[in-house]
């Protein structure tokens, strides 16, 4: 085995010893009956000109000084085809994204293997070592780790799991659905602010609407904004659907005012109204940071008929420790946690276990004021009322919090109330 930075420069010579070139690059092509994409060509730099020959060729490509088969004169040319990739010039350097490490990554080197005459590219290393190789410190550096007893490990993804998207753009690994379902929104939120606006575009594609509402509720509102425009208006309509109401207004109320208006006219009728009631609320307000995704029940039912009627009306909220109690207007009567439920008689009526000291805040109260109360009571979240006591949503504490505490600390808390 052995890897392309090795090779790359050396010289080039005919059958006969001869001066050619040097070698500047291999063109590999990927077949459907070969995991792993076969070497057909060389590039040789003449002087400054450029030359393609065959593969077929080189009589040993590993030597010090390349030997050709064949004289000067009688070196044939390789026929370019569309499919074919400079290994050199299309992937190194190029960026793949590492979903077993959550990642993005950059292609070091490539490891190439002959197998009965036929040369294959391997593996992709990302590692540290395909740096030093490069750099030509590779051996230095594992004479150090020998004297010093330091294990060097190699980093390594098989060209199995590696596709070309854009020859001279971008690189990433084949992620079936399957895999991107396993990633965390927040892992799949740090690949995309490594990637660039094109990669992160491409990216996006790969995933479904819910994945990609997922990532981008856990970027800034600016880099959603960005993200938002490289989509067409009905996917862009779809994610807004999916993301919590609160997320998407704040969303909405950073791009330009028409597509805001044309998104929201194509989301879902009551998507589409709670984004619209947000976005009546100044920014900074507790109803411009709260959202429309609460459970209520009222008062008079059995703690086994609230268990029931929050499986049917509730099952798509996220935040669900706290459930409010209201009347048929949804005047706000009370609150009670999810262990209040789960330990209450189930015969008991919500009335005779729910809090009536509920922590509210008014919807034109300060982001400030609301933090305050979040903080001074130990609130996961607390609910928004207008001045009829009339519920309208809730305030999470990291939406609370959001401007008070930066966002890189922010980051770091756990979302308790998730």
């Amino acid at each position: 085995m052995a890897f392309l930075s090795e090779i790359l420069g050396r010289t080039i010579t005919d059958l006969d010893g001869n001066y050619v070139g040097k070698l500047e690059d291999l063109i590999a092509r990927e077949r459907p009956e070969f995991p792993h994409p076969v070497v057909d060509a060389v590039v040789i730099d003449r002087r400054g000109e450029k030359q393609i020959i065959p593969y077929s060729i080189v009589m040993s490509l590993f030597a010090p000084a390349i030997p050709l088969k064949c004289h000067i004169e009688d070196i044939p040319t390789y026929t370019l085809n569309d499919d074919d990739v400079y290994l050199s010039r299309d992937v190194l350097d190029k960026q793949i994204i590492d979903t077993d490490g959550a990642r993005v990554v950059r292609v070091n080197d490539l490891q190439l293997v002959r197998i009965n005459g036929t040369l294959y590219v391997s593996n992709v290393d990302v590692g540290m070592m395909g740096i030093l190789r490069r750099v030509g410190l590779e051996r230095m550096t594992n004479a150090i780790a020998s004297g010093l007893r330091i294990p060097l490990t190699d980093n390594f993804i098989s060209w199995d799991n590696v596709e070309l998207l854009h020859h001279d753009q971008f690189m990433r690994l084949r992620v079936p659905a399957e895999s991107l379902a396993d990633l965390h929104p927040a892992d799949l939120a740090e690949i995309l602010s490594d990637l660039n606006k094109m990669e992160s575009g491409q990216f996006l594609e790969s995933m479904n609407v819910e994945q990609v509402a997922d990532a981008l509720e856990q970027v800034e509102t600016d880099f959603q904004a960005s993200l938002l425009s490289e989509m067409d208006d009905e996917r862009a309509a779809d994610v807004l659907e999916k993301m919590d109401p609160d997320e998407a207004a704040d969303l909405l109320a950073e791009i330009p005012e028409a597509r805001s208006r044309l998104l929201v006219s194509l989301m879902e009728k009551e998507e589409a109204d709670d984004v619209r009631h947000l976005l009546t609320f100044p920014e900074d307000s507790a109803g411009g940071i709260m959202t429309t995704d609460y459970a209520i029940v009222p008062p008079d039912i059995t703690a086994e008929q609230a268990i029931k009627l929050l499986r049917e009306t509730a099952s798509d909220i996220d935040t669900l420790l706290y459930v409010y109690v209201t009347d048929p207007e949804e005047h706000l009567l009370g609150v009670f946690s999810l262990t209040d439920l789960i330990f209450a008689e189930p015969a008991s009526l919500v009335r005779d276990f729910m809090d009536d000291r509920v922590k509210t805040v008014h919807t034109l109260d300060e982001q400030v004021e609301v933090a305050q109360i979040i903080t001074k009571y130990d609130l996961l979240a607390v609910p928004v009322v207008n001045q009829e006591n009339i519920i309208q949503g809730i305030v999470t504490a990291d939406d609370a919090l959001d401007k008070i505490i930066p966002t890189a600390w922010k980051k770091r808390l756990p979302r308790f109330y998730r």
